[in-house]
């Protein structure tokens, strides 16, 4: 009878237990913050790094400010209507704002009616929404830096490079660079604009090009190897430039010489400074690179998302914030500063 009592003891303080711990935790559910931030594609390194950074920062102000902060990150796998729901069920599971990086910049609209409907904030990130969607609602926030930035940096590091060895990369002579383009993806405003700027920094300070080629290849390096082994068939060694609107691409661009045996590479350059091309860097078979700072925007979106959560104006929190968009500005990435880059982004 005694052990019958002492079981029966213990099972109701077990009960009692379980349900003070889940009493507990719906209580601390109601006082955390939820962050949903959803990826057009994980497999876009780049990208990747953005809500790594947004988790660590999470992390260190849940110690700091002794507040639970829970960020969800889901991938769209390159697929707007998995987009769509991923943003429904953010909203039916009560996220205080979402973090959106669109599949598709065009199609915002869907997004943003649901979240207004539902009165939850959007920041937008790397892949900017048209204006118009932007103008439909005061609670939308856009963060990226600056494509034509990229542009001239990445330009300006061909003109030094060229300027200081012209006849390292100008092999036939003829007082010109012969080039390739990859393209990151048909219609991305920041392809379009880094390969304008690009191109443009370069003729105008006095340097001719002459293009032997371009293709789009999605901002994806396995996507390049098709393409750059049959330029190099057809063109050889009349390539002396490759510009690509990333790294990924660029090192797709390595990829394809090394796999031939060609030690001797032509001048290439990226734009993002993620890890490999650092390396690539430093190996000097990638000429330079532009850091678009994955680092800053994450901690942007972060400081947008806490706030507008907590029901903070941003406006009156962020000096940075100029009509609801947030521009962080990039870097030229060459052999000289490349470990100087890998300290910051650390």
């Amino acid at each position: 009878m005694q052990k019958v009592l002492v079981a029966g003891l213990l099972l109701l303080v077990g009960l009692v237990g379980i349900l003070a711990w889940y009493y507990f935790d719906m209580n601390q559910e109601d006082d955390q913050i939820r962050i949903g931030v959803t990826i057009y594609q994980m497999e876009d390194p780049f990208i990747a790094q953005i809500p790594l950074y947004i988790e660590k920062i999470a992390k260190e102000h849940e110690k700091a400010d002794g507040v639970r902060i829970y960020v969800d990150t889901v991938d769209a796998t390159g697929n707007q209507n998995l987009q769509n729901d991923q943003v429904v069920q953010f909203l039916e599971r009560d996220f205080d704002v979402l973090c959106v990086n669109m599949v598709d910049r065009t199609a915002a609209g869907s997004i943003i009616d649901k979240a207004k409907q539902a009165n939850v904030p959007v920041v937008f990130f790397n892949r900017e929404p048209v204006a118009e969607d932007m103008q439909r609602w005061d609670k939308l926030y856009y963060v990226c830096s600056l494509a034509s930035e990229s542009g001239v940096l990445e330009g300006n590091i061909v003109v030094d490079a060229y300027r200081a060895q012209p006849e390292r990369w100008d092999k036939n002579g003829d007082g010109k660079l012969q080039y390739v383009l990859l393209e990151g993806e048909q219609g991305h405003q920041d392809s379009l604009i880094r390969t304008e700027v690009t191109i443009k920094t370069i003729t105008d300070a006095g340097i001719p090009l002459e293009k032997l080629d371009g293709d789009t290849a999605d901002w994806q390096r396995a996507q390049v190897g098709v393409m750059m082994a049959q330029w190099l068939e057809t063109y050889g060694d009349e390539i002396e430039l490759i510009i690509s609107n990333n790294d990924n691409m660029a090192l797709g661009a390595i990829d394809t010489y090394q796999e031939a045996g060609i030690t001797e590479l032509p001048m290439i350059v990226g734009i993002d400074a993620i890890a490999p091309a650092l390396d690539a860097v430093e190996a000097g078979t990638l000429t330079g690179t532009v850091l678009n700072d994955a680092k800053g925007q994450a901690q942007a979106i972060f400081d947008l998302a806490y706030g507008l959560a907590q029901g903070q104006d941003p406006v009156e929190q962020h000096e940075i914030l100029e009509n609801r968009y947030v521009w962080i500005p990039h870097q030229p990435v060459t052999k000289e500063n490349v470990k100087e880059i890998r300290k910051f982004l650390q």
